[in-house]
């Protein structure tokens, strides 16, 4: 008997628990909406020792990785980034491209669908919306230019949309 008590007390207690979380929630994204700043790129680690700069060069290896994993530009102003492919393998096995997105992106989702886009150089059209610009697909000793403006301040991720290397091949542009 005292069971059957126990259990309507433990589930009243879970629910009005689970309802008064909701509202601290709910104020959190209310003060980040009115800001337009999303507070996580300040708790970036080594965000501190990163220049400030609309003048980007990353290069990409055979090792699958660029040479940069945290870039800092000033937002709503043109950014220049050079991407260089360095490595010597072919680009049929280890071609590199550099695709920044949009906060919030589902990398593996966006990684998923890469793999399936051959024909574009693996850029998914299924994630038009949330990629903010790309590189072209590079071979060894091959370099692209890209100009593209970040205008909200946050943080943008980038990778490498080759299959299987945005898992390890990829980065943080924050915007500020």
């Amino acid at each position: 008997m005292k069971q059957l008590f126990v259990v309507p007390v433990i589930a009243g207690t879970l629910f009005i628990a689970a309802c008064g979380g909701n509202q601290t929630k709910q104020d959190t994204a209310d003060t980040t909406e009115t800001t337009g700043q999303q507070a996580p790129a300040l708790d970036i680690p080594g965000l501190d020792t990163v220049a400030v700069s609309n003048e980007l060069v990353l290069e990409g290896n055979d090792l699958m990785k660029f040479d940069k994993t945290l870039l800092r530009v000033k937002a709503g102003q043109p950014v220049k980034l050079t991407l260089k492919n360095v490595g010597e393998m072919p680009k049929e096995s280890m071609g590199h491209n550099v695709v920044i997105l949009q906060p919030g992106t589902d990398l593996p989702a966006f990684g998923g669908e890469a793999i399936k886009a051959v024909d574009t150089e693996y850029i998914p059209a299924t994630f038009a919306s949330s990629i903010v610009a790309h590189t072209k697909l590079l071979g060894p000793g091959e370099t692209d230019v890209i100009e593209f403006t970040l205008e909200e301040k946050g943080v943008y991720p980038y990778v490498c949309s080759f299959p299987g290397h945005y898992g390890v091949m990829n980065g943080k542009i924050v915007a500020e």
